[in-house]
């Protein structure tokens, strides 16, 4: 944890801590500090403590007059090589100027101060110390992986050519700086900007959750706890996050995003003991909290196949939990994967609730209205990325509708095309001609997610549909796009 001035009300907190108890250390100095493989200094002994989900805070204005272990130059221990894309796109490449890296004040942008290797890496973003950290601002640290491949964080969830990833950063820890202790209970607030607004645990809206019971084999509570301990950094916006986030933290790839966020949030929707999904809503609210700071700087998950999915979910479990009206508000201007990816349309063999990928490498059209034999070879890969994305999104469509959240999530089109994936018996079977039924549809990646939809998809509680009926489209000239009107009733049978 961290080395402490001799303080023995700030031992027996910090014991408390180390034991699981809910409230963590919450006031002592310190003139260093130590979390996942990283420990920043001060020049003097300085206030500190643990937010409730464990990410440290500091009273300042402080100095830190270094970090271990040391930012710089690589030492030569590496083994040096340049990884590209399954489409030959570079992402890293053999650069040695920095390692270990740390960024401050973060905003959504293409570029990233904490490893040289990654083709985004702009010196100017990267932070040197001594450093003069004021209240408002959030001090990310990383610890750089010697070499790779490495084993991903989510691996038991992976198939054994996707267990292991070419990812330059191992670790990430989150240093914010407040001008004065928070609340025992408060979340961390969010890493993006210099607004630092603190959520409460004692606001949790417990009663929100639904208890439903169990069925099917539930996944490892402390598997997916561990998934969710440590900050998920989503700053980096450019296709080479997915080789630039720290492997121990968070995963690389939108697809098991959606996974582990919607398997995690229907656990939290069990009927336990409210200790035992605890450290779950911790979790999925603080990376809530995070993306919901993100999407209001400017961020976009856009409709890249499947590699932003999961975003949009937890900023509204979030808010609902802490039945706080800011937090569930999304700017108008921001695109979620689900949301592009799905509008209403009339498909070739009668579907109603259709996907696009609009954008991979380049902007892409529909093709679902189209007959398969007509696809072109983008159109081809259109449907292998439906199939790769869409298999991951029914667990957080169920959970949004377990609690309630159909009309705030406002895009009927991404429930109605999860109702048409999942469906047991194909409906327009009749219609498909000599181009069958694809068979990943009809279920998702994970059995748990497939109990869960079987048992409880037909108990979902009523409510409102949302507002916003609309549909991306691109400009003639496939420079600029927008939202368009999409009336259902229009291609309704």
């Amino acid at each position: 944890m961290a080395r402490f001035l001799p303080s023995i009300q700030f031992r027996l907190l910090l014991t408390a801590a180390l034991l699981g108890a809910t409230a963590l250390c919450r006031a002592g100095e310190t003139s260093s500090i130590s979390q996942y493989g990283i420990t920043w200094t001060f020049d003097r002994p300085v206030p500190a403590g643990q937010f409730i989900t464990g990410d440290w805070w500091v009273v300042g204005p402080v100095t830190v007059t270094g970090v271990s272990p040391e930012p710089g130059p690589e030492t030569g221990k590496e083994a040096a090589g340049e990884v590209k894309s399954i489409y030959g796109s570079t992402a890293l490449v053999d650069d040695a100027r920095m390692r270990n890296g740390s960024m401050i004040d973060v905003l959504p942008q293409s570029g990233q101060g904490y490893d040289s290797r990654a083709k985004n890496y702009d010196p100017k973003l990267s932070v040197s110390y001594p450093l003069a950290l004021r209240p408002g601002q959030s001090l990310i640290s990383t610890v750089s992986n010697e070499r790779f491949p490495v084993t991903v964080l989510h691996s038991k969830l992976m198939w054994r050519q996707e267990q292991q990833g070419a990812l330059a950063l191992k670790s990430a820890a989150i240093l914010t700086c407040l001008d004065k202790a928070p609340p025992s209970d408060a979340f961390r607030p969010p890493y993006a900007g210099t607004e630092k607004p603190l959520y409460e645990a004692k606001n949790i809206r417990w009663d929100l959750l639904p208890r439903l019971a169990p069925v099917g084999q539930v996944p490892s509570w402390e598997q997916y706890e561990r998934y969710l301990q440590r900050p998920w950094l989503d700053h980096i916006a450019t296709w080479i996050y997915q080789f630039t986030v720290p492997n121990e933290n968070q995963p690389a790839y939108g697809r098991e995003w959606t996974r582990i966020l919607s398997i995690a949030s229907l656990m939290t929707m069990l009927d336990v003991p409210k200790e035992q999904k605890e450290k779950l809503v911790l979790g999925l609210i603080q990376l809530g909290i995070d993306t919901h700071a993100l999407a209001h700087h400017g961020r976009k998950w856009i409709g890249d196949g499947s590699q932003y999915g999961g975003r949009k979910w937890p900023v509204l479990y979030a808010g609902l939990l802490l039945d706080d009206r800011k937090l569930q508000t999304l700017p108008a201007d921001a695109i979620f994967e689900e949301d592009q990816q799905t509008y209403y349309g009339r498909g070739h063999a009668g579907q109603t609730a259709l996907f696009q990928m609009v954008f991979h490498m380049r902007p892409a059209d529909p093709y679902e209205e189209k007959s398969p034999g007509d696809w072109s070879d983008r159109d081809k890969r259109s449907e292998s990325y439906r199939k790769v994305g869409s298999k991951a999104w029914p667990g957080t469509a169920l959970a949004a509708q377990l609690m309630r959240a159909r009309a705030l999530w406002n895009h009927e089109a991404f429930f109605d095309y999860c109702d048409r994936w999942m469906a047991v018996e194909d409906p327009y079977a009749a219609e498909r001609g000599a181009f069958p039924r694809p068979p990943q549809e009809g279920a998702t990646y994970d059995p748990f997610v497939n109990e869960m939809w079987a048992a409880y998809r037909d108990k979902v509680p009523n409510q409102p549909g949302g507002a916003s009926r609309l549909k991306w489209q691109w400009d003639a000239d496939y420079k600029k796009g927008s939202f368009v009107p999409n009336d259902r009733a229009a291609v309704a049978p």
